[in-house]
């Protein structure tokens, strides 16, 4: 009695199973004809280059000239090095309209980023399946050190503000030994620098102008090694890492010489020689861009630095008396290594050594002492801060130009120094 209705039961089932294949089938060939007819067409607007850490705004734009609708979600195939908030999106498209999105891009490391099409999401019409879309074409941008201190820098120098970002020093009229120009004599300039010929001649005080001297060598000899990986991001939310803070100051400090009418250039050691860069020093204001573009993709490796070995080829291709800055991250063992490095270049230039200081240390040395265990850690980090500074001594002797700063103070540290060197005319 039972077979009947259970063979009529299965039956059905099947031709409902049957139809509903169809029916799906119809579903993705409709759906699909309907995309080919008319498919959206991306419009990916991108800068044309990233500041590391600089949240940039991207727009992607979808265009629909067709006559159907479209519901899509839309992904945006971001670098591996870049944190984004707005992503994924979903979005209806009307027939013969755009519908524009936008998201934030962040970049976390410097150098080439590559950025992969557009992926969009959407349903058949009637919701059988779910159909996966690539638009656009890959691209390859780059990453440059952040530019907010140097444009800082920029905007308060015009404005006679440059000690609210610890700047000490400004060109001052009269300065200088390089002849400038004449000019009317005011309360006090020196009566030493009056033209009396001129004076004679104008009838009234003139006085000769001097500014900086000008057409001098500042060279940065870049760490690239294992000591410059150290980075403390982790303890400082959106902190550089030390080599960050290097880059970014040699950026200002070479922003600041090419405006005094110096010339620059670098050479990076401590990396494996098919990787190293050297920028032969020069002027101009295209030299600053040059230079970043340059050394906008390098990265510290994991091999030691050689100090001597590059001090002897710094000598080699650089001839001319030049302001030699050193940016490296020392330690109290690699004092036997830096010393004779140092002095070899100073033979015949003019020696800067700046050394990057972790944060850390200055943060466990001013903790409280809630447990007796912190003690013992601030005594640590004091007696290691110590023996550091000591070994830093030795190595850089009565040299009143050398810096250890933590990473964030670099940059100031050597425009003051770069500043003091000018005023003292020791190039």
């Amino acid at each position: 009695m039972l077979g009947a209705p259970l063979g009529y039961v299965a039956a059905v089932a099947g031709v409902l199973l049957a139809l509903g294949l169809v029916l799906a089938a119809f579903d993705l060939w409709h759906s699909l004809r309907l995309w080919r007819a008319a498919p959206l067409r991306i419009e990916r607007s991108l800068p044309g280059a990233f500041s590391l850490g600089v949240p940039t705004v991207l727009t992607l734009a979808l265009v629909n000239e067709g006559a159907q609708p479209w519901r899509v979600a839309v992904f945006d195939e971001l670098d591996a090095h870049f944190s984004f908030d707005g992503l994924p999106q979903s979005v209806t498209v009307p027939a013969g309209s755009r519908a524009v999105l936008r998201y934030t891009a962040t970049a976390t490391q410097r150098g080439v980023a590559q950025f992969g099409a557009t992926q969009l999401c959407w349903r058949t019409r009637l919701g059988c399946f779910e159909v996966r879309q690539t638009l656009g074409e890959p691209r390859r941008l780059r990453v440059y050190p952040n530019f907010a201190a140097l444009a800082r820098y920029a905007w308060l120098s015009g404005d006679r503000r440059l000690a609210q970002i610890g700047i000490k020093t400004y060109a001052q009229r009269g300065l200088g030994t390089d002849f400038r120009q004449l000019a009317d004599y005011k309360t006090g300039d020196s009566l030493r620098h009056i033209d009396w010929k001129a004076t004679q001649r104008q009838r009234r005080p003139i006085v000769r102008e001097f500014q900086d001297d000008r057409d001098q060598c500042v060279l940065f000899l870049l760490d690239c090694g294992r000591r410059m990986r150290a980075d403390e991001g982790a303890q400082a939310q959106r902190a550089n890492s030390h080599f960050d803070e290097a880059l970014n100051a040699l950026m200002l400090l070479s922003y600041v010489a090419l405006k005094e009418g110096d010339e620059v250039g670098a050479m990076t050691f401590g990396c494996p020689p098919e990787e190293r860069r050297d920028f032969a020093p020069r002027k101009g204001t295209a030299t600053l861009n040059a230079l970043m573009n340059r050394l906008h993709d390098i990265q510290p490796g994991a091999t030691h630095s050689d100090y001597l070995l590059a001090a002897q080829e710094l000598l080699l291709t650089q001839k001319r008396r030049a302001l030699v800055i050193v940016l490296t991250n020392f330690r109290d063992e690699d004092a036997t290594e830096l010393r004779p490095a140092i002095k070899l270049l100073r033979r015949k230039h003019l020696v800067l050594v700046a050394s990057l200081r972790e944060r850390v240390l200055g943060r466990i040395a001013s903790q409280p002492l809630a447990q007796p265990r912190d003690a013992v850690d601030v005594a640590a980090a004091h007696l290691f801060d110590q023996s550091r500074r000591d070994a830093f001594a030795r190595v850089v002797g009565n040299d009143p130009l050398s810096v250890d700063v933590e990473p964030a103070d670099l940059a100031v540290a050597l425009v003051n120094r770069y500043h003091a060197v000018k005023r003292a005319g020791l190039l």
